[in-house]
């Protein structure tokens, strides 16, 4: 038996280390890394970066200031199958009673329905995906 957590391909996170709740993510077993809707970036000396993550989808004003660390830049295939680059940092993700450190690359999502999407690696090692399902972990099922 497995002691993973059941999610759907539709749940409501956190990132805690930003003060960022409940956010809309979409579960993407298809995608390698985890990608957030991010506007203002400005980079920022000794490899720092300032941004605001856009957390409604419909009321942009909801913004939360963040300045993190980048631990990588690299291309990444985009949802319409052009190559772009991208900053990836680090921050804690809470799913359901998870915490857990992710990567991050930061994008423009304005045209996806998710401010989040969590690509396999934020996965990997705690959670199994079923697709006809969704809000498994949030209590909205």
């Amino acid at each position: 038996m497995s002691d993973k957590l059941v999610v759907g391909w539709n749940e409501i996170v956190d990132l805690p280390d930003w003060g960022v709740r409940r956010l809309a993510a979409k579960v993407d077993t298809g995608a390698a890394s985890s990608a957030l809707h991010v506007d203002s970036i400005e980079l920022l000396r000794r490899d720092r970066i300032r941004f605001e993550v856009v957390v409604h989808r419909t009321r942009r004003d909801r913004r939360v200031p963040v300045t993190a660390q980048i631990v990588r830049r690299a291309k990444v295939r985009s949802s319409n199958g052009q190559f772009e680059r991208r900053y990836f940092v680090r921050t804690r993700l809470r799913l359901g009673p998870v915490e857990k450190e992710i990567e991050i690359s930061l994008v423009d999502r304005a045209r996806m329905v998710h401010r989040m999407l969590l690509g396999r690696s934020a996965l990997a090692g705690d959670f199994l995906v079923d697709v006809s399902r969704r809000h498994l972990l949030d209590g909205r099922a």
